[in-house]
């Protein structure tokens, strides 16, 4: 598949609506560029753990992977599932790939004590932002009717790395909530 970028811009949004992927015309504020719109964010935030010192090397390759995943994610969302043209849908091996990584990161962590708060190490405090930007993604793409289910679920599991890869580079310093400590 290939992608061609002549002119970034074009003017065509300047009155508030934007083309999907298959030319149809919509608000700006359309749930589902409002959900691709935060897997971008999202995506956005990834490319920015990835900058972080501290951030564990093994985590690198997986967090590139998962950001060309994000642009399968924009690409699904942009699209409504009508008419006969096959499109880019995100897969049930995606989500899988995920899980396997949740399963190997988190059989090295000790079990959870508490909620953990957000924060630590930078690497760590970086991937608590992608999580809660990555659980907004999710809950603006069930607003769009026909979406992919698969789609949600590589959104929830990835949340799910995201948390148990913050654990992980945190190391065993994580901060814990203490219930009432400062009452």
């Amino acid at each position: 598949m290939t992608v061609n970028l002549t002119r970034i811009y074009t003017k065509l949004g300047d009155g508030g609506e934007t083309h999907l992927g298959d030319m149809s015309r919509v608000p700006k504020t359309h749930p589902r560029v409002e959900a691709y719109g935060d897997v971008d964010e999202l995506n956005a935030q990834v490319g920015v753990t990835l900058t972080v010192e501290g951030l564990p090397e093994a985590y690198r390759p997986w967090l590139q992977q998962v950001q060309n995943d994000l642009f399968d994610i924009g690409a699904d969302l942009s699209v409504p599932h009508e008419g006969d043209r096959s499109r880019l849908r995100v897969k049930p091996e995606q989500t899988t790939w995920l899980e396997a990584r949740c399963d190997e990161v988190n059989a090295t962590l000790e079990p959870l004590r508490s909620f953990v708060l957000p924060g630590g190490t930078p690497a760590a405090a970086h991937l608590h932002v992608c999580r809660t930007v990555c659980r907004r993604a999710e809950r603006r793409a069930l607003l769009v009717a026909d979406g992919n289910p698969e789609v949600l679920k590589y959104l929830n599991r990835l949340s799910d790395l995201l948390f148990i890869l913050s654990r992980a580079a945190n190391g065993s310093e994580e901060p814990l909530w203490q219930p009432g400590k400062f009452q």
